[in-house]
């Protein structure tokens, strides 16, 4: 995963998660000018930081639907294994947890402009996908009018082979800029499987600590997946390095590749007041076991 930075070695594991969890590590991202120049192409394209935030251990940004309302509270989108309890088990989903967990806000130019609080984790998992959804004590028109910051928009479709892209960490403050390669019909890490992740051509280098990052689309500006994990070492469905695998059960492993994970699919899920409603229409998230599938 791309680590989530947990501070240990587990957390320095993750930074893949974007590979199972993304985990940063402590000091600066390995490699500067790369990053430096994923900056400079991502800011030509107009993709900034304004909307992201800095979790204790990962990346994520201020997200809402197109049918969000500006009174509604607004959501953190990251990654299931950025939790602050940890990596969740395959087929554990988490709904309407308490929390009080804090974000920094950032703006434009990656300067912290806020700390936010979360009232509740409404929905995580590591199942099929890699998210979570924190729901916050203040609304997205609050934000607006405080800070000066929009949330940023989560896509209600598939994303796109080819298109131009930007992984944005606020964990870092630090940008990286590729195009979508294609998609992995099974991502397999560990003991977690991921549906249809996103698979980025080489030049995203994702480190730890940008796991839960937003993945924005250069054509619509909005968030098309969120940043999870990479295959590290060239090993075989192992922590950190996740593997391929197709319809027929073959299996590649493509060292140094990094993934996201597709986020259309919590549109249909997100109802009024920023609540997750799993039985919703065209909401085919993961369920609580007791809930069914």
């Amino acid at each position: 995963m791309n680590k989530a930075l947990a501070g240990g070695l587990l957390a320095l594991t993750l930074v893949g998660f974007g590979s199972a969890p993304s985990v940063a590590a402590p000091g600066a991202p390995a490699s500067s000018q790369a990053a430096g120049q994923a900056s400079s192409q991502a800011a030509a394209k107009g993709v900034d930081f304004a909307g992201t935030v800095a979790l204790s251990n990962c990346s994520g940004s201020v997200v809402r639907v197109p049918q969000s309302k500006p009174d509604d509270p607004a959501l953190v989108l990251s990654n299931g294994h950025c939790l602050e309890s940890g990596f969740p088990a395959a087929g554990e989903v988490i709904v309407d947890q308490p929390s009080t967990r804090t974000f920094k806000l950032l703006d434009a130019k990656g300067a912290e402009k806020a700390t936010l609080t979360a009232s509740k984790i409404s929905y995580a998992t590591m199942t099929d996908t890699d998210i979570s959804l924190y729901q916050l004590t203040t609304s997205y028109a609050d934000i607006k009018k405080k800070y000066g910051i929009k949330a940023l928009e989560i896509e209600d479709d598939h994303p796109v082979k080819k298109r131009a892209i930007t992984v944005v960490s606020g964990y870092w403050k630090e940008t990286y800029t590729c195009k979508i390669d294609g998609f992995v019909y099974r991502l397999k890490e560990g003991e977690w499987t991921w549906k249809d992740s996103v698979r980025y051509t080489p030049e995203c280098q994702t480190i730890g600590g940008t796991s839960g990052s937003p993945v924005i689309d250069h054509k619509t500006g909005k968030v098309t997946a969120v940043n999870n994990t990479g295959n590290e070492d060239g090993e075989r469905c192992t922590l950190n390095n996740p593997c391929e695998v197709d319809r027929h059960g073959n299996v590649t492993v493509r060292k140094g590749i990094n993934y996201a994970q597709q986020t259309y699919g919590i549109v249909p899920c997100v109802t009024h007041d920023s609540k997750i409603d799993l039985t919703r229409k065209g909401c085919k998230l993961p369920r609580p076991a007791a809930a069914g599938r």
